[in-house]
């Protein structure tokens, strides 16, 4: 009895690896996603049969929601094609969300979800593990098999697909992929709970793309949360906020995939000839000029004054 449709492909070759100028595999055996290394119709087949639902978490707050429509637009177009998504929109925002009018495929939901509001950019990098466990632990974890967390100012320029999927996935940082370990902006305080001595470390992970199973972004994003509230005791902030935490997890929590820097790009950066692809980038803003422009109900209420 066939549990699926029959599948043709070409026979995997055990002695001719897909790549030969990018590492494909860690010491701890998790793979590394790079073009050319998978295929797609087979993963495709495999995630459809057991039927997976799909999490796609963002942080909307304050004028960043101005991010909003270009990323939902472009993710509908590049990311888990094919596959039951629910977007979790988290903003202090939610009215002024729900003006914008999405289209959305076939299986795909999206819910705009309450967060708090911070004066201090910092304080929202702190928060986002807070409401990423809470909201896992109330309400994603009965929804979705895996939930990823993505930074809101990129946009999705080639596929995401379920080749990104694994239990707990971290993505290498585009700005540290080919460093040394003593170069990474790891926290170096002893006194924080973020610190990782200059002799320890593997790759330096970006907080801007993460994700795994709904159990394990819990423990994950708990364990982050915890460390943030220790230090905030003694008065300590991470250098990278919850990015030096995350690394500091998946160091003694070794994530069981890892993506290539496709997966998380900055154009500015140039395109060196390993990066075949690059699949979600920065979008070109000035961060002052964010923080500073107006939301559609300012708009509004800027038009209305001037008709009056």
């Amino acid at each position: 009895m066939h549990c699926g449709k029959r599948m043709l492909y070409e026979k995997p070759q055990a002695l001719t690896p897909p790549r030969t100028d990018v590492v494909m595999m860690t010491p701890w055996l998790a793979p590394i996603v790079w073009n050319g290394t998978y295929n797609i119709d087979i993963l495709n087949a495999q995630f459809q049969l057991r039927g997976v639902r799909i999490g796609l978490a963002m942080f909307a707050i304050k004028k960043y929601v101005v991010f909003l429509q270009q990323f939902i637009e472009t993710a509908e177009k590049f990311f888990m094609v094919g596959h039951k998504v629910n977007y979790y929109i988290l903003t202090d925002r939610v009215e002024e969300v729900h003006q914008y009018n999405f289209k959305l495929g076939e299986g795909r939901q999206l819910f705009t979800l309450q967060s708090p509001t911070y004066k201090r950019w910092q304080d929202i990098c702190f928060r986002r593990m807070e409401m990423i466990r809470n909201y896992t632990r109330d309400r994603f974890i009965n929804e979705v098999d895996y939930l990823a967390v993505a930074d809101i100012d990129m946009q999705f320029s080639d596929d995401v697909g379920v080749e990104s999927l694994s239990e707990l996935f971290g993505t290498i940082h585009p700005g540290f992929y080919n460093l040394s370990r003593q170069s990474f902006t790891y926290e170096r305080r002893a006194e924080s709970r973020a610190y990782i001595p200059p002799d320890e470390g593997d790759f330096y992970y970006a907080a801007g793309y993460f994700g795994g199973t709904t159990e394990e972004i819990y423990k994950l994003t708990n364990y982050c949360h915890n460390g943030i509230m220790a230090d905030r005791k003694k008065n300590i902030e991470a250098l990278w906020h919850e990015e030096s935490h995350l690394n500091k997890y998946f160091i003694y929590y070794k994530p069981t995939k890892l993506l290539s820097p496709e997966y998380l790009w900055d154009n500015r950066m140039g395109i060196p000839g390993f990066l075949k692809r690059r699949r979600f980038v920065a979008v070109p803003k000035n961060h002052n000029e964010i923080r500073n422009k107006r939301s559609i109900k300012e708009k509004q209420r800027a038009s209305k004054n001037a008709k009056h």
